[in-house]
């Protein structure tokens, strides 16, 4: 083979890869130019849905202004809070959290279109955080529609709105996901219940708000955001499947009826920790009775720790409270309760107490 055909081969040859690495260059780019332009079309779509569900819900949301007098005649403050609703009805019914209207003298709400009506309370429930209120309506309301929260699932994308920081920001929207179910927390009265935690921000005034699905359905009332150092996108709602029940009540008797011992859970003993204070039982409750309540008439005492109920062994908080709710006001139930005599020489009795639900 001579030098001239040697250089015509290696000529083409070097020409050959060359043309089939600017074609698998080109392919590549094509492809990666394609996917591009497919992620940034689903994100105009879910824009465009988050768009779509903020102006269909935005109507059935409200803000309301809490005033409350503080001081006496001759030095008497104005204080003002605020908060936001839901319209529940073409009646005028608002559900917002309890805290929102607590100790209110006037409640002002403020409708999507601009009017201000006085509102007034038709029943709370502090255990839950939930109020009803009603507001006269002269023109057309939009009534929020309830979507069902048993159905919700951890990182489904949700829309928080509400009014952070008082009217001047009426029905801001953030949106994110679920980040958890279920989730237990106890209020000031020691009732636990379940929340959804989302990442949608939810800001002082966003209490009371709607915490929606991508259909626009009430999936959630905003209740409280953890606010402390170090935290960020911890908000909490109320599941609707419990707003719901909790308004009927509200609407119809203008409060929640529920059978109490008069307890506030402190803590809770697990059974590693029964075994390491060589307690006989496998866990149970830390309590202490409410002043002037069933159980303190009838001489519990704080820190007794309830392990049975009726025979039925109580290890959790959420136990306690679930046997209780399902009796009737007026039962009597026989609690078994650890009682430390000498916490320094491990001496502990246990009692077996007859409590009437009140």
């Amino acid at each position: 083979m001579g030098r001239n055909t040697r250089l015509i081969i290696a000529f083409f040859t070097f020409f050959s890869i060359g043309l089939g690495t600017f074609w698998y260059a080109s392919q590549s780019y094509n492809l990666t130019e394609k996917s591009q332009s497919i992620l940034n079309n689903e994100d105009q779509v879910y824009r465009g849905r988050i768009s779509d569900v903020a102006t269909q819900v935005s109507p059935s949301i409200v803000g309301i202004s809490n005033l409350s007098r503080d001081g006496d005649m001759f030095a008497q403050n104005t204080v003002e809070s605020t908060g936001s609703g839901v319209i529940l009805d073409n009646e005028g019914h608002i559900v917002t959290n309890n805290h929102v209207v607590k100790g209110a003298d006037t409640l002002t709400v403020t409708l999507a279109d601009g009017n201000e009506e006085q509102a007034e309370v038709i029943g709370t429930d502090p255990q839950t955080d939930l109020a009803v209120i009603k507001v006269k309506v002269d023109n057309h309301v939009t009534p929020i529609k309830f979507g069902d929260s048993e159905h919700l699932v951890v990182g489904q994308e949700v829309i928080a709105i509400g009014n952070p920081l008082g009217l001047r920001f009426a029905r801001s929207v953030t949106s994110g996901i679920v980040s958890g179910l279920n989730r237990l927390l106890t209020t000031e009265e020691g009732f636990l219940f379940r929340l959804i935690q989302t990442d949608a921000a939810i800001n002082p005034g966003n209490s009371g708000g709607a915490l929606v699905n991508l259909d626009g359905e009430l999936i959630g009332i905003n209740t409280i955001k953890i606010a402390e150092s170090g935290f960020e996108g911890m908000g909490f709602s109320i599941p609707s499947n419990q707003v719901k029940t909790v308004i009927e009540e509200l609407k119809n008797n203008g409060q929640v009826t529920r059978p109490m011992m008069g307890i506030r859970v402190i803590g809770e003993i697990s059974k590693e920790k029964a075994r390491y204070f060589e307690l006989p039982i496998n866990g149970g409750v830390i309590i202490e009775p409410q002043t002037g309540s069933a159980a303190d008439k009838v001489g519990l005492k704080a820190f007794d720790v309830i392990c049975e109920i009726d025979g039925n062994e109580i290890t959790t908080g959420l136990d306690l409270q679930g046997y209780i709710l399902e009796k009737q006001v007026g039962d009597s139930v026989q609690v078994t309760v650890i009682r430390i005599i000498n916490a320094e020489q491990a001496q502990v009795e246990k009692l077996t107490i007859k409590v009437t639900l009140t």
